[in-house]
């Protein structure tokens, strides 16, 4: 059976940080690296759950919001997806870092954090969301050369 994509590329060389995971027609897949794989550092449910509806939420609002197809969690916990139509990859760290910023600024509940619109609301902690937004934003400012590829053996 043919290897997926992602099982390709070689996870001991990623360190945090943004990149382009695949291109399917006019959907371009992000991964949005929060933490180093295998290093056993990975965030726990509450933290990763507590981003998503977050960044969801605000990215749906955002510039990009008529181009977003999907934002969530990748199953080894170090990080996540973003799914944008039509992407320009300049724009989507832009809208990212800003997205994080708005996390940071935010004083509220966390977005769908009610029975009726989650499934485990109880298990949601903006301050969870802050923490792993500001290591995330940290990274992503001090690499002013992005370029969205995985490194190379």
């Amino acid at each position: 059976m043919k290897r997926i994509a992602s099982f390709t590329v070689d996870h001991d060389l990623l360190e945090p940080g943004i990149y382009l995971s695949r291109i399917d027609g006019d959907v371009t897949t992000y991964d949005l690296r929060t933490r180093k794989p295998n290093a056993g550092n990975y965030m726990d449910n509450l933290t990763m759950h507590s981003v998503e509806h977050m960044f969801a939420t605000f990215v749906r609002n955002s510039d990009l919001k008529d181009d977003i197809i999907y934002f969530g969690p990748m199953g080894c916990q170090t990080g996540f997806y973003l799914l944008v139509r039509n992407a320009d990859n300049q724009q989507v760290l832009s809208v990212v870092k800003q997205v994080l910023k708005d996390i940071l600024t935010y004083d509220g509940s966390v977005f769908g954090a009610s029975q009726k619109e989650c499934g485990n609301y109880r298990n949601l902690d903006l301050a969870a969301a802050k923490e792993e937004c500001q290591k995330y934003l940290d990274v992503l400012e001090a690499n002013d050369n992005i370029d969205f590829k995985y490194r190379e053996e």
